[in-house]
């Protein structure tokens, strides 16, 4: 067997297609993106970026129906998203082997929430494994897709960033092939009107109290044995932790997040004198195991907020009296690291659109995408965000509740197609005087540059209909309806105050490929020392090409400006904003 560094994101996706799924869906969301996109490198599966992370479980769902085993993939943000998906297709049950990953995001590196999703698993009622490592994460894609099949249930497969991102060693096997399962038309079981759904409701509990039983005995749980003076009860990554810090205590790791097995806790409980968990985000487990009667200690002693750590389980530990003080258990210390904020980078046509707004002094409702960082110092530009689609809805809430002065709704390309489409929908039919901004960088930027229905690729990279934006507002009933460059400053004011001065639902759709999907051969721009007096309007456009050199103008004692020529490409948007003319193109003046 072949044995290979990989992460648990490509773990799933390697998982699946040994597992002979044929079918996976999913939106890109972080962490959960690199799931589809290692998916597609593989023949006999078939792959798509799907709208939304309903329309993919939807997708996901019929073909599990049909026979074919299936796989649906998502942040956990995403699950909020196809919720209505789960909880029918939990009361329907499946045909074939239907996994759903829904990849947590502890600490929101790249989100807008923290939560818990195990809590999905307990609400809809379906199984939940929780890997560790990625070598589970492959193996439970398998487990996962067979226990679907064997209780007729979607099956959750939950992961956090760290699973997601954090390689191990994984042995691979061959695929297997999978015999597509005959579909047989049965609307007491597929078609949830209210009496047949109400005879489901009686299946998903007979199924609820097979799986109790069941988890008692799986091996996907297991103890290991240590010093009784301490017991463990853990998953995931936060695991991984605790058998760091607490390597003689007893542990009972689990790998079942959804049921909990009763007798087995029960049973470990009573083998150990403490019995702590440890587990990141909710007291999912120690709830639990507290309504069981038994004493248990948890977020009393390890943080309800944030991801966990080492350092930080080590440190509550030693508070707690777990470890004797300054244990380490052999490991060194790690000094922070520097911080590294977000920033638009150098050339980003948003850049140019929130240089815009802030001129115009409105307030923007904004939405989830690279152009979110318009908050942030220097553009300052964004006053709400929420969540995909929110944006618009948000601004005809305000628009409707007699907000002073203009407001606009910033929206990108691919949430526009995810869940822009309904809102604006709405907006038109009640005729709500809402101006959205579509900026149109022709990816889905912020997770990495994947395609959607208006770039016209696949996401194995075959052509398709590109559909136009302003058509489809057009199509919606959108009678002002503006497209402009993003880099044409003038043009994209008129534009915008020509849409709010309309009254009416309006859309300016602002083109500005990222700078990632096209080529740009343009000279980097350069400052012009001696014409330079530091007046700082160019260090206002956040342009991270753009910095403070060393040499200080003569009269205001400001430092000069200084472009970075490896990483400035050629934008432009210094040189409009320069009320000096102190920046050129194509000249080596001005070097630091």
């Amino acid at each position: 067997m072949k044995r290979v560094l990989l992460s648990g994101n490509e773990a799933i996706a390697r998982g699946a297609w040994e597992a002979g799924v044929e079918v996976t869906t999913a939106y890109p969301g972080t962490p959960s993106t690199e799931i589809l996109q290692s998916v597609a490198t593989y023949d006999g599966v078939y792959a798509e970026w799907s709208s939304n992370e309903k329309v993919a479980l939807d997708t996901a769902v019929g073909a599990a129906y049909a026979g074919k085993r299936a796989l649906a993939a998502m942040k956990h943000v995403g699950l909020n998203v196809a919720s209505e998906a789960l909880f029918y297709s939990s009361y329907t049950g499946i045909n074939a082997g239907l996994v759903i990953v829904t990849a947590d995001d502890p600490g929101m590196h790249s989100s807008q929430n923290e939560q818990d999703n195990r809590q999905y698993a307990r609400f809809a009622k379906v199984l939940m494994l929780e890997p560790a490592d990625s070598q589970e994460a492959k193996d439970f894609v398998k487990f996962g897709l067979e226990l679907s099949e064997q209780f007729d249930t979607p099956v959750l497969l939950r992961t956090t960033t760290r699973i997601s991102h954090s390689k191990t060693v994984v042995t691979l096997a061959e695929r297997q092939a999978v015999a597509k399962r005959p579909y047989v038309k049965n609307p007491a079981k597929f078609v949830m009107i209210p009496g047949y759904a109400r005879q489901r409701h009686v299946v998903v509990e007979e199924r609820m109290a097979r799986l109790a039983e069941w988890v008692e005995q799986t091996n996907l749980n297991r103890l290991e044995p240590g010093n009784r003076a301490l017991g463990v009860i853990s998953a995931g990554a936060a695991y991984q932790y605790a058998r760091e810090i607490f390597p003689t205590a007893s542990f009972l790791k689990l790998g079942v997040a959804w049921p909990l097995p009763q007798k087995l806790i029960r049973n470990f409980a009573a083998s150990v004198d403490r019995l702590i968990v440890v587990e990141e985000l909710d007291p999912f487990i120690e709830e639990w195991v507290r309504q069981l009667g038994i004493p248990v200690e948890g977020k009393s002693l390890f943080p309800l907020l944030d991801e966990l750590s080492p350092e930080l389980i080590r440190t509550s530990a030693v508070k707690a009296g777990l470890l004797p003080m300054g244990a380490t258990n052999g490991r060194p210390q790690i000094a922070p690291l520097p911080q590294r904020p977000p920033v638009l980078c150098a050339g980003c046509g948003h850049r140019d659109v929130y240089w815009v707004l802030a001129k115009l002094k409105v307030t923007v409702n904004s939405d989830i995408g690279c152009y979110a960082l318009g908050v942030l110092p220097p553009l300052n530009a964004t006053d709400t965000l929420g969540a995909m689609g929110a944006s618009i809805g948000v601004a005809a809430g305000m628009r409707l509740a007699g907000l002073e002065g203009q407001n606009v709704a910033t929206i990108g390309d691919s949430t526009f197609f995810h869940a822009g489409l309904p809102a604006l929908a709405s907006a038109v039919y009640n005729q709500t005087p809402v101006t959205v901004l579509v900026v149109d960088n022709r990816t889905t930027g912020m997770t990495g540059h994947q395609g959607h229905p208006g770039t016209g690729k696949t996401l194995r990279g075959s052509q398709s209909e590109l559909i136009s934006i302003a058509n489809v507002a057009r199509a919606l009933g959108v009678h002002h309806v503006a497209e402009v460059e993003a880099r044409d400053l003038k043009g994209l004011e008129q534009a915008i105050r020509a849409a709010m001065a309309a009254n009416e639902p309006a859309v300016v759709v602002v083109r500005a490929i990222c700078m990632f999907e096209s080529a740009h051969n343009r000279e980097p721009y350069t400052v012009i020392t001696e014409d330079c007096n530091g007046c700082t309007m160019c260090f206002r456009i956040g342009c991270p090409a753009i910095a403070k050199s060393d040499e200080l103008d003569a009269k205001s004692g400001r430092p000069k400006a200084w472009i970075d020529p490896a990483m400035c490409v050629g934008c432009g948007l210094c040189f409009d904003v320069c009320a000096r003319q102190a920046i050129e193109a194509g000249k080596e003046k001005g070097r630091k």
